[in-house]
């Protein structure tokens, strides 16, 4: 590979970003959301502008996904999946500097909801497939082209329903690439770049105490919101231990050797602070984790309720579901009942093989010498639907980033923003890394 790539991507992949941020695809969970046909038709008016036929798929009135397929110059590899989602997280208006769905474009960054959490990359995914189509060159692989409806709540409505209702699109493909992972990070002064090989999985669990109502002046040893409260009060301080997965722990190793220290897994605090910002996304990545985050019991204080209830966001690392359960269980106690509201799988993949040479060898083409390690996500991608197929999915939406930047601030937060020079260096890095002739 040559020392860095000739094309500039800016024009396109910043129109297409701020055209995509305009279109308010807020979504705010069940199948509450807006805008996600509008999104999908106009990904499928690109996609048809670089060479493909895409099909809009509808799970319900308005819930889009578009898929398309582009012919790759090596007919014996298996199909690459290029995927991100439309629907983003609701903004209030109020919060912001600027307009959230204005994608004003200033201090050389797009402003806007989804700028970082996906609309920049959907965005420079578009980009490359249409710079390769008007020079007239193909991928190596096969590319399976989505753009996924629902991805912040779960997929139910997106990648979950498309997998289990028209796997026959995937047909062929062994890999996927998505969001998150590919940004760098600053290291004491090094610049590295995260690629994502591992999520946790993921419990929304309703808890359900019962006991005997009655009258709130009476002696009642039998009551719903004591048993409940209690049950939360050990779930939420419930001390997990730390717990490195092979991702995890080799990511902590190499920062180490950035640092020039040994690492010490019964403290991983000096790492951590190496990672600066991105120790947000690490730190919660290096032991299970069981928040309570709701709590409805009564209507009236002198009223003793025969039913409490409370929501528990579980996160647990790849392989212990069924402990971290186990566990909850025995926190909980008796006359404590659960049940899921939403659940998913939990994911880690080699940080080895073809696949990831290739993303390494193509960032490194562009920033000679920084390093690129492989990280956890804390949360979770539509990576989860596609591996009910058998396909290892990557997050690698690369973006080199300032280092005072607080990139991983931005997912969800106020005044989400992405750099402009940042997209084109991700165009650069994806058009190499689809390897065209």
């Amino acid at each position: 590979m040559s020392a860095t790539s000739s094309h500039d991507f800016t024009d396109d992949v910043v129109r297409i970003c701020r055209d995509l941020i305009r279109i308010d695809t807020s979504n705010y969970g069940g199948n509450d959301s807006r805008g996600e046909r509008e999104a999908a038709e106009y990904c499928a008016a690109l996609m048809r502008d670089a060479g493909m036929e895409p099909t809009v798929y509808e799970s319900s009135p308005g819930r889009a996904s578009v898929v398309g397929r582009v012919a790759g110059w090596d007919t014996q590899a298996p199909a690459l999946i290029l995927h991100g989602h439309l629907d983003v997280v609701p903004a209030d208006a109020s919060e912001w500097t600027v307009d959230p769905f204005s994608a004003e474009l200033r201090d050389g960054m797009i402003w806007g909801r989804g700028a970082v959490d996906m609309k920049g990359m959907d965005a420079m995914i578009l980009a490359v497939l249409g710079h390769l189509h008007r020079t007239g060159q193909q991928p190596r692989r096969d590319l399976i082209v989505a753009f996924f409806a629902d991805e912040e709540a779960g997929g139910v409505y997106g990648a979950r329903w498309m997998v289990d209702h028209h796997p026959e699109v995937f047909a062929g493909a062994t890999e996927a690439i998505s969001e998150v992972g590919g940004f760098s990070t600053d290291i004491r002064g090094q610049r590295a770049y995260l690629l994502q090989t591992a999520e946790k999985g993921l419990a929304w669990l309703n808890l359900t105490a019962t006991g005997a109502p009655g009258h709130g002046s009476s002696v009642h040893p039998d009551n719903a919101v004591t048993r409940l409260s209690g049950a939360i009060e050990r779930i939420g301080n419930h001390a997990w231990p730390l717990d490195y997965t092979k991702t995890t722990r080799a990511l902590l190793e190499q920062v180490a050797e950035i640092c020039g220290v040994d690492f010490d897994e019964a403290d991983p605090t000096p790492q951590l602070e190496a990672l600066g910002t991105a120790s947000r996304f690490v730190g919660s990545t290096l032991r299970n984790s069981t928040n309570p985050t709701g709590l409805t019991a009564g209507y009236k204080h002198n009223v003793i309720p025969g039913k409490a209830q409370a929501t528990v966001d579980v996160r647990f690392l790849p392989g212990q579901e069924e402990e971290v359960m186990t566990t909850l269980r025995e926190l909980a106690g008796e006359g404590v009942d659960f049940s899921h509201e939403h659940r998913d799988i939990s994911l880690e993949v080699p940080f080895s093989g073809d696949l990831v040479d290739l993303m390494v060898d193509s960032i490194q083409a562009e920033d000679p010498g920084a390093p690129v390690l492989p990280f956890m996500m804390s949360g979770g991608t539509d990576n989860k639907s596609l591996s009910r197929l058998g396909i290892a999915g990557y997050g690698f939406a690369p973006l080199q980033l300032p280092a005072d930047l607080d990139f991983t601030g931005l997912f969800h937060g106020i005044d989400e923003r992405v750099p402009v020079e940042a997209l084109d260096f991700g165009c650069r890095v994806l058009h190499r890394m689809l390897e065209p002739r």
